[in-house]
């Protein structure tokens, strides 16, 4: 017999209120309890396979590869898309590079590019409070809440937070119409 089993088993005889605790004690301690939970332990795979295991190709398949293996460069560069041709599968779109700072790359094309993307027009602006005279700032919170949905409170703490942007994805006419309101109140707005 084990000295944690016979621990545990003047634990148990003792009739005091403290008895359960130390039993429960003298079970925590004991190597018994620990012995054999029942849990398997997992084996981790040599390699990870995410796809899982697959069937080895069929000799066609084999063949096939051979074939395009021998083949000369130029001809394996026609394959994709005569693959896509008689699949009927449309060709992938080239990403875009949109937003990617590549350097220059090529000479005069590129600047007139760039020139083009900055003369488009931009359709979507939005109205900035810049500042205004704390003389007309009654008058300035009365027209704001004319154009926003602000109650008053909200409109008194969007002004006293100027420079701060009033109303956004604005038409070029809607915003010069808030930006003339805002001056003849007596503040300067701006769009962006």
């Amino acid at each position: 017999m084990s000295l944690c089993t016979i621990a545990r088993r003047l634990c148990l005889s003792r009739p005091s209120s403290g008895s359960r605790v130390s039993a429960v004690w003298a079970h925590l301690y004991s190597t018994e309890a620990a012995k054999d939970t029942g849990a398997k332990k997992y084996k981790y795979p040599d390699v990870y396979d995410p796809y899982g295991p697959m069937p080895p190709p069929s000799e066609k398949v084999v063949d096939l590869a051979d074939r395009i293996a021998a083949l000369p460069p130029e001809e394996i560069k026609q394959i994709a898309p005569a693959l896509l041709f008689r699949l009927n599968l449309e060709p992938p779109q080239a990403i875009s590079g949109q937003g990617f700072s590549f350097g220059s790359q090529g000479g005069s094309g590129a600047g007139a590019a760039k020139a083009e993307e900055k003369k488009a027009e931009k359709t979507v602006f939005d109205v900035k409070l810049e500042k205004f005279d704390a003389a007309a700032k009654i008058k300035i919170i009365k027209e704001i809440r004319t154009f926003t949905d602000l109650g008053l409170k909200e409109a008194k703490e969007l002004v006293e937070k100027a420079p701060v942007i009033l109303k956004q994805s604005l038409t070029k006419e809607e915003a010069e119409a808030i930006i003339t309101k805002i001056k003849t109140a007596g503040g300067v707005a701006v769009m962006e």
